[in-house]
């Protein structure tokens, strides 16, 4: 069995073919997983969660940002942008079926076995692997609730832009939200800034990515995430970025993660599929 990481899909289901069929994916014994933005700007969404649904147990998913926008929007709290594409899964026959499989998603997901774990947009640097872990599954509990409506109306905005254990209600929810599916920046207090998403060159003033800043508390665990595609693929140990710009016409990315050596596999992905997106 080999367990294959891909970056953001987007909904590029063509470029999600090809890279399978080069690293010559086995659905009856592989296990596929994806770091968020199944969806999103991408020509077929439709097509991308009924491959990910078919293939069960074999797939691991995280939430990413354009994933819980789609959720926003399917209980009318946001209005559909024809750039996001969106519109094919909330107008499907299977809408319910969709929106369900997203609302079990997590936003972290840790193999011991491996010693990884996979979260959209990273981990915050100040808070051990165990607690990294235990606040997204406030989330996912608000998300598995018998109703998530108040969490998407709760969902959206900046602040808090700094972590505090007092943190409750709305406002701690939302701050573990961004930092599993919008961080990219931080400063060396541990703020946010949600709003940069270009190079690090042009990085606000002592502001630096995430994964420059030392996290003991992660011990060996190795982490893979996705979202910034400015940067494309990032190799800094023991984090791993694998958003390699698929949407955007550059390339779809995988890693095998039993892999001693990391060993990125890509397919180029066709810019006019996704034109539009930009």
């Amino acid at each position: 069995m080999a367990t294959w990481a891909i970056g953001d899909v987007q909904g590029c289901l063509d470029s999600l073919t090809q890279l399978l069929e080069k690293i010559r994916f086995d659905d009856r014994s592989d296990q596929l997983w994806l770091v968020g933005d199944l969806v999103g700007r991408g020509p077929d969404p439709c097509g991308v969660l009924d491959f990910i649904i078919s293939l069960q147990e074999r797939a691991v998913c995280v939430l990413g940002n354009h994933d819980l926008h789609l959720l926003a929007t399917s209980f009318g709290l946001r209005q559909v942008k024809p750039k996001d594409r969106l519109s094919p899964i909330l107008q499907h026959a299977k809408r319910a079926e969709y929106i369900n499989f997203l609302l079990k998603q997590e936003l972290i997901y840790y193999s011991p076995d491996l010693n990884w774990v996979m979260a959209h947009a990273g981990l915050y640097p100040w808070w051990s692997l165990s607690e990294n872990l235990r606040r997204a599954q406030e989330v996912t509990h608000a998300l598995a609730g018998p109703d998530p409506k108040p969490f998407f109306e709760n969902m959206y905005g900046d602040g808090p832009a700094q972590w505090d254990k007092k943190l409750s209600g709305w406002d701690r929810l939302r701050f573990i939200t961004n930092v599993f599916t919008r961080m990219r920046l931080c400063d060396d207090e541990g703020r946010l800034d949600l709003k940069h998403k270009g190079a690090i060159a042009d990085a606000p003033w002592r502001f630096s990515p995430w994964f420059d800043f030392h996290n003991p508390g992660l011990s060996d665990t190795r982490v893979v995430f996705g979202h910034w595609s400015a940067l494309g693929i990032v190799e800094k140990p023991p984090y791993l970025g694998l958003d390699s710009g698929c949407v955007w016409g550059r390339r779809l990315s995988a890693v095998h993660l039993e892999s001693e050596h990391v060993n990125i596999i890509s397919v180029p992905c066709d810019p006019n599929a996704t034109i539009d997106a930009q």
